[in-house]
């Protein structure tokens, strides 16, 4: 199962009122596993850039002038989607946003039920609770100290994190799955994740993994630790 974890930032809040996409940031998940492959561009929204968006994720005009516009990358955009679940924090935000630019194009639209939406996920699961990214990363533990600004390729990974908190931690599916092959028609029975690159620091504490040891040596060489 292909989904692509996504989200957006934008000029504001209405896209009928003018406001648009200036950057896209999406993770791809197989079978809830990052398989390495990511999504990331910054658009010019060929128009100015507002004070107050400016100061939630800091792309100013001189930045994005010499960024593609949304024609020139909206087709590459719809093929690395393809028919993927989008998982997206506040879906009707992102994909009203999405769906303007792609009908501004003549392109095609990305149905609403294509997308799996973390915040009614995160307000089912812990009703009258907090459900903003920050709020669940708080809950899950989650490293979020690099957000200082919103930016979508960052929000995008720890969202990734955040779902898969939400929806209890990978669930292989032992590959039961009848559908064996990609949106391009190509054979997923072998595919592997990609190496992570950098990988993944240990959350094991130097204190925890000294008190392991220290146990394993109790057992002496008989422990099945202590086997190579």
């Amino acid at each position: 199962m292909r989904e692509i974890v996504l989200d957006t930032e934008t000029t504001g809040f209405d896209p009928e009122a003018g406001d648009r996409i200036v950057e896209i940031g999406a993770v791809e998940l197989y079978n809830h596993v990052a398989t390495g492959r990511t999504y990331h561009q910054y658009i010019n929204p060929e128009r100015a850039m507002p004070q107050e968006a400016f100061e939630i994720h800091g792309l100013g005009d001189d930045f994005l002038r010499d960024k593609p516009k949304f024609a020139e990358i909206g087709e590459a955009f719809l093929s690395f989607v393809g028919d993927a679940k989008l998982v997206i924090h506040n879906a009707a935000f992102d994909m009203k946003f999405l769906n303007a630019e792609l009908g501004w194009m003549g392109l095609r639209q990305l149905p609403f039920d294509q997308a799996i939406d973390t915040l009614l996920i995160a307000r089912k699961r812990f009703p009258g609770s907090p459900a903003s990214l920050d709020a669940l990363c708080r809950r899950f533990a989650i490293d979020n100290s690099a957000r200082t600004l919103h930016g979508a390729l960052l929000d995008s990974e720890i969202l990734a994190e955040v779902y898969l908190e939400l929806i209890g931690g990978r669930q292989p599916d032992f590959a039961l799955a009848t559908d064996h092959h990609s949106s391009t028609g190509e054979s997923l029975q072998d595919w592997r994740p990609a190496p992570r690159t950098p990988p993944l620091p240990s959350r094991i504490t130097p204190e925890e993994e000294a008190a392991h040891q220290a146990f394993v040596d109790k057992l002496g060489d008989a422990a099945l630790w202590a086997r190579r």
